[in-house]
């Protein structure tokens, strides 16, 4: 079958669908192509199963922290495949209802893997989709690590999807997924390792604050490696032996499974993106202006992980991203994405969170501006809940008073930093922010002392 539509989006996650749903309303024929269940990564995959996983780690870890502070643990612990029935009932309905929201604002719906045959021909099985614009906002897949025995390694999709867990787990790369997963599986009394070939952890966030978070993670049990390359995986009776080398010598450990967390890229290898004269980089996605349009199709634009621009690769930028493209496509291009302000956050227990410029960052732009730091295991807000791993570093500018980055540790940190991305975005100044009156006792109200307004208590 032959089909016209005015706009064929690649994808149905965050990204997709700021596309979708916009190019509808403005009365465009549109379609949406997805070969996995609709919905996208973030809300099956990604995000939103893990933060299941995250809360009941996060009441295992008070729980434990408050033992001898009047909380009596009565063997709390987690009960991994209910804790999977539990997940599933969270996520289980959002293919169908996000197909059913498509249909009924009116949008085409095709399940398949796309390809394109033409500089915007779509062919989705025995369907071909001829487009006036089409947006490819397809998503990310684990990066392949090209060693022997890759296939026995577990993606993050398949760990989330687990029925039950192992004694021990081996976590290959040192970023926000190994150490997501490792506080989970420990928190689940599983024996885990982290293997990473860099020299340091968590490169993207602040380094001493990443320092403090190892410290936590290795009072868990937790085996964190630096300067280790994992070479080679080879099945045995009961377990996997994982090869592996750093500059001076090889080695060798046991897992009962081992979970990819080395990093992840376009899921656009197989579109036939040069069929229609797409230029594209394997590692980083489709090429795009600063409008989000290819740079070598004009029809075709491009959001979240499968574009090539200097946003960060998280849900909330393919969505912003989603929401630029469509602007673009149907009134010309006239608004570029802005990324000041936009936090992250590594939901370990505690989370680790960042906003805005590393410190680094800012000495080697020149910037002017004082530094606030504290080890804030001593305030209040750490000390109600036992917890002896928090921090913070702020930066602020000298001569203006906004702020330049704050870098956070500690119960909530996740929810804190928005209060920064806000600042940051919104170009307010340390002084508004020491102007608010936040409710009190709450993370919130401890910012004041986080930008130097006050000693924290």
């Amino acid at each position: 079958m032959i089909a016209k539509y005015d706009v064929v989006v690649i994808g149905t996650g965050s990204g997709a669908a700021a596309v979708a749903m916009p190019c509808r309303q403005a009365g465009k024929q549109v379609a949406v192509v997805d070969s996995r269940p609709f919905g996208g990564t973030c809300a099956l995959r990604g995000c939103d199963p893990k933060k299941v996983l995250v809360g009941a780690a996060e009441l295992i870890d008070w729980n434990r922290r408050m033992q001898d502070k009047g909380v009596r643990q009565q063997q709390v612990r987690i009960e991994w495949p209910e804790l999977m029935r539990f997940k599933c009932s969270i996520i289980s309905g959002v293919p169908k209802d996000r197909e059913q929201g498509f249909l009924n604002s009116g949008i085409a719906t095709f399940h398949g893997r796309a390809r394109f045959v033409g500089a915007t021909a779509i062919q989705v099985g025995a369907d071909v989709l001829q487009a006036t614009n089409v947006v490819i906002a397809a998503g990310a897949r684990p990066a392949d690590l090209n060693i022997p025995g890759q296939e026995y390694v577990l993606t993050s999709e398949q760990f989330l999807e687990l029925e039950n867990l192992p004694e021990r787990a081996l976590f290959i790369g040192g970023g926000y997924i190994s150490f997501e997963f490792a506080h989970i599986a420990a928190r689940a009394g599983v024996r885990a390792t982290v293997l990473h070939r860099g020299e340091r952890h968590l490169d993207l966030f602040d380094p001493g604050l990443v320092d403090r978070l190892v410290s936590k993670t290795r009072d868990l049990g937790v085996d964190l490696r630096l300067g280790v390359e994992v070479i080679g995986i080879v099945p045995s009776s009961k377990a996997f032996k994982i090869r592996a080398r750093t500059k001076s010598s090889e080695h060798e450990f046991e897992a009962d499974i081992v979970v990819h967390g080395a990093g992840r890229v376009p899921e656009i290898d197989d579109l036939g993106l040069t069929k229609a004269g797409i230029d594209w980089d394997p590692l980083r996605g489709v090429k795009v202006n600063e409008y989000l349009q290819s740079v070598s199709n004009p029809a075709v634009y491009a959001a979240g992980d499968a574009a090539a621009t200097a946003g960060p690769p998280l849900t909330p930028v393919s969505s912003l991203e989603g929401t630029i493209a469509a602007e673009n496509l149907l009134n010309g291009n006239r608004r570029k994405p802005n990324y000041e302000g936009i936090p992250s956050a590594v939901f370990t227990v505690p989370a680790l969170a960042s906003v805005g410029l590393q410190e680094t960052a800012a000495r080697d732009r020149g910037l002017r501006f004082r530094v606030n730091r504290e080890d804030t295991s001593s305030w209040y807000s750490s000390r109600r809940v036992a917890e002896r791993y928090s921090g913070f570093k702020t930066l602020v500018e000298e001569q203006t008073g906004r702020i330049l980055g704050a870098h956070l540790l500690g119960p909530d940190a996740g929810e804190t930093i928005g209060i920064f991305a806000l600042a940051i975005r919104k170009g307010l100044t340390a002084a508004d922010l020491a102007d608010v009156v936040f409710a009190y006792p709450t993370l919130g109200s401890d910012v004041k002392y986080m930008i130097g307004v006050g000693s924290g208590c």
